[in-house]
Parts: C-alpha cells; structure tokens; sequence
C-alpha cells in the first residue's frame, strides 16, 4: 500500500474516532443508569450511573435461567403451575393458569421472553432441592461472576430487593450470552405454545427483537414501579458485539430511544431526541441502520403503551 493511501486510511480512521467521541458528548440517556461495553475488548464505551444499585426487576430472569441450565436439568420434564406461581406481590397477570403443565424448556422460554413470572417462580420452585437450594444456587452464581452490587431474593424479579448495577449486569449479559438456549431463546420474536390444548402466541417483550436493521443477539427487558423500564441488550453493530444495559427509564418509550441512540452512535449517526411510541422508534432504528445517516427527528406523541416486562 502507497504511503498516501496509508495515510489517506489513517487520517478516515481518526476522524471516525473523533466523530463517535462527538457523538458521544451528544448522547444524554434518559435512563438513569447506562453502560455500553465493547464484549470483545471488555472497553466500557459509554456509561451513566454504573456503580449504583437499584432494582432490576425482570432482568432477574436471566440469572434464573443461567442457574437453572446449570443443573443440566432435563428439558421435557413436565412441570404443573402451582398455586405457590401465582404472583402475590404485584398480582400481576399471566396466562399460565393453575394446573396447565409445560415442558422445562418451554417454561424457560416464557420466562425469557415473554418474561413470565408464573413460569420463572416454577423453574425455582422444581430446582433440585427446592427454592432454598435454588436460592443457594443463585448465591454461588453472583461470586463466581464476581458481581459486587448483586442481591437477588427471589427468581422473578418483582421484589424491589432484587438489586443490581450496570456494571454487575454487563458481567451478566456477557455471561448469559455463552449459554446457546439463552441466546436463542431471548433473540426470537414470537413463539407459540400449547396452552390446554389452545395454540397461545406469546410475543418478546423487547420490540426491537425482530426489527429489520437490528441483530439483537441475547435480550431481556425489565418493568416494575421501583424499577422502572429496563433493558439488557446484546447486539452487533457497525462490526461490533455490544453489550448494552438500561436501567430505570421513566417509560417505554424513553428506554427504546436510549437504545436506538445508542446503534446510532455505534453506526457513527447522530441520536434522535423527542418522544416516541417504541413501534415508531423501532421503525426509525431499522431506516437508520439501512441508511446509515441522520433522519428526521422524532416528533413527541402519546404516552407509549406499557409493557409486561
């Protein structure tokens, strides 16, 4: 290669670096708590809040399934809801009922990506030993990934005691994101499963899963009141692998601009601002991610629907 080509290359590089260093300075998260880190490097790219920790809701969930596929339990075992499933803290809904039975591996699907809390308390409660060995075993997982500000009480997330930091969750996503069910699982966007003897569609509770313009590779979101919107992304972006964590966003709509902004950063395009509902934000990451240059900003709109994550 000629010198001036090399230097041509060289001088396209640096002000590639500058222009994300730019980019960067612009990015203002509105949730709370955020951390960008480069999987391959381990560099922490952008990051807001990390050392705090708050409740995390639903990403609980990924830790319940890591200890689950841990045991090397089998999958076709059937296992019967209970009533000791059914959510007596939060009352919130599900459409497990009581005394439906589901396959092992069909309950972690739904735990994972239809974030089920029905199906996350069963996996728990039909862990060898029971929810105090399962409680043991979470333990266990939390110092061998070395996590500082992790305290999980209970497999579902809807405790406000179930508490971490952007920068434990990181170590988590990059963890969970070895396991090839996790990351099949939470990266697919629809999946139907028999619910006595009815075909039940249980959509990603992440709607970016699925949209063109994206390659999520490992997703989890996160919703309660003390939590806030959450979300644990893992994705490929401009030749990259990010792990991306979310935490405590006032709404839905606010958490799927953070993480449009930041493939927009990653792609070297400037972030949008404003308010959305997700669906349209969706749609503006995918024109993004075609085109590779700034677009229209977003217009504010109505509250964004919520979600049961």
């Amino acid at each position: 290669m000629s010198r001036p080509m090399l230097k041509k290359l060289l001088l396209i590089a640096v002000g590639a670096t500058w222009a994300l260093s730019g980019l960067a300075a612009e990015l203002n998260f509105r949730s709370p708590h955020a951390l960008v880190m480069d999987e391959t490097t381990g560099a922490v790219l952008l990051e807001k809040g990390v050392d705090d920790a708050v409740p995390i809701a639903s990403l609980t969930k990924l830790m319940t399934a890591m200890v689950v596929l841990d045991a090397s339990l089998d999958g076709a075992e059937e296992i019967r809801i209970e009533d000791a499933d059914v959510d007596g803290l939060k009352h919130t809904r599900s459409r497990l009922p009581v005394g439906s039975v589901f396959t092992r591996e069909t309950l972690l699907e739904l735990a994972l990506m239809a974030s089920d809390n029905r199906a996350a308390a069963a996996l728990a409660r039909t862990y060898p030993g029971g929810p105090d060995a399962f409680g043991a075993a979470v333990s266990r997982k939390i110092e061998a990934l070395g996590l500082q500000k992790t305290t999980l009480v209970e497999p579902t997330g809807l405790s406000s005691r179930n508490r971490s930091s952007a920068q434990d969750l990181g170590a988590v996503v990059r963890a969970a994101g070895q396991y090839p069910e996790i990351a099949r699982i939470t990266s697919q966007s629809a999946q139907t499963v028999t619910v006595r003897a009815r075909e039940v569609r249980f959509r990603n509770t992440n709607a970016l899963v699925g949209r063109p313009g994206w390659n999520i590779l490992l997703s989890k979101t996160g919703y309660t009141n003390e939590a806030g919107r959450c979300l644990t992304m893992r994705i490929e972006a401009a030749g990259r692998t990010l792990l991306v964590v979310l935490l405590g966003a006032s709404n839905a709509a606010h958490r799927t601009i953070d993480a449009l902004n930041v493939q927009r950063w990653a792609l070297g395009v400037a972030p949008v601002y404003g308010t959305a509902r997700p669906h349209r934000v969706a749609k503006a990451g995918a024109r993004a991610a075609r085109k590779g240059r700034h677009g229209a900003l977003l217009q504010a709109s109505k509250k964004a629907p919520s979600d049961p994550a």
